[in-house]
């Protein structure tokens, strides 16, 4: 280590953001890590030597890069929303499935839950999570130990808008109250063009508006978020090269 000139490092940091081991090796605190990217919401992001990163798709679950082809962006969608994944007992996602019995939304939307998170897919879930996200207008994104979740960036990548909500998870990630936009600043500070929601509750009135859109209105928007999604991954890369650039060069 001693040979180094500089380090960056790009760091999955625990979802409950408590990364305090690394922090002895940050150079501000007398180590040899120059510049830290961060994947979660963190206190500790401060633009100067510590950024935010980007969680993305589940590249580690073998998520493809999606080619969406005109048929997929104009075609009209056979469901409303979907939610296909863990519910852990006394989650917001029991919530989501009470709101969506009680208001029998189900017709609406393609929901397929289990109760036990799985860390790999098999050829055939992983076809149906992909069709899911394809076939559908609006993806739920229900907080797990983080709000953060790569279900988040999948659904942009199929042109099917995020549905997150928006609330901090117990653990290190900050405080919505003192840090603003938090959580998802990253996302937000981008003009993530989501639907962000407080409470559950409010999944019926969205599910009307969306009813009421026109084929025209929905396509427009998933172009949008398809866009969005795109210029978002290229304004990420030249950030991280410019600041390599300008921290090492």
């Amino acid at each position: 280590m001693h040979k180094l000139k500089h380090m960056a490092v790009v760091l999955l940091g625990s979802e409950g953001c408590e990364n305090g081991w690394i922090q002895p090796y940050l150079k501000k605190h007398g180590g040899f890590i120059d510049l830290l990217f961060l994947v979660y919401d963190s206190p500790w992001v401060d633009e100067v030597d510590v950024f935010q990163w980007p969680l993305g798709v589940a590249t580690y679950r073998n998520f493809p890069i999606m080619d969406l082809n005109n048929l997929m962006l104009h075609s009209s969608r056979p469901y409303l929303c979907n939610f296909l994944g863990t519910v852990y007992k006394g989650s917001s996602r029991e919530t989501l499935l009470d709101v969506l019995k009680q208001e029998k939304l189900g017709a609406m939307c393609l929901i397929s839950v289990r109760e036990q998170w799985l860390p790999q897919e098999t050829n055939d879930s992983l076809k149906k999570y992909q069709d899911a996200l394809l076939q559908s207008d609006l993806t739920l994104c229900p907080v797990g130990i983080n709000t953060e979740c790569y279900r988040i960036y999948e659904a942009c990548a199929c042109g099917s808008v995020p549905v997150i909500e928006d609330v901090m998870t117990p653990g290190q990630c900050g405080n919505s109250s003192v840090f603003q936009n938090a959580p998802l600043r990253l996302l937000k500070s981008m003009g993530a063009p989501f639907i962000f929601v407080t409470d559950w509750g409010e999944l019926p009135a969205i599910l009307e508006k969306e009813k009421a859109m026109t084929l025209q209105e929905k396509n427009q928007r998933r172009r949008i978020v398809i866009e969005w999604f795109k210029q978002f991954r290229t304004q990420l890369k030249k950030k991280f090269t410019d600041i390599l650039e300008n921290k090492f060069f």
